[in-house]
This record gives structure tokens, sequence and C-alpha cells, in this order.
């Protein structure tokens, strides 16, 4: 049974989400012969705020980078 923790920051769309588990489920299938109807997938959004990147946190460094 696989399990796939997808952690992304906030502001994906429904379709682009979708999009991710499918494509996700299918190279599961592919590459390692699982079943789909066995699949988790589990997308996380995080507030930017709550996301280091480059030593500060992300809502700051896009800020910064104008």
């Amino acid at each position: 049974m696989p399990y796939v923790n997808i952690q992304i920051t906030a502001g994906a769309s429904r379709e682009q989400k979708a999009r991710l588990v499918a494509e996700v489920t299918d190279s599961l299938v592919r590459v390692l012969g699982k079943k789909p109807e066995h699949t988790h997938i589990v997308i996380q959004e995080i507030a930017e705020e709550n996301w280091g990147f480059a030593g500060l946190l992300t809502d700051d460094w896009k800020r910064r980078q104008g």
C-alpha cells in the first residue's frame, strides 16, 4: 500500500492537485507495479509563513524578490 505525502505551499488549484494525484498514481503503477486502488496520496498545503526557504520564511523571501 503506497502512501505518498506531498507538501506544497498553499495556492494550487483543485485541478492542479487532481493532476498531481493522477500522475503520481500513474508513476507508481508504471514503475513499481502498484495497484491504483491501493495507493494513497495526501496533499498538504502549508501557508508560506509556516514554510522556511533560504534562511527565511517563504513569504518574506518572496517579498524580498520583488
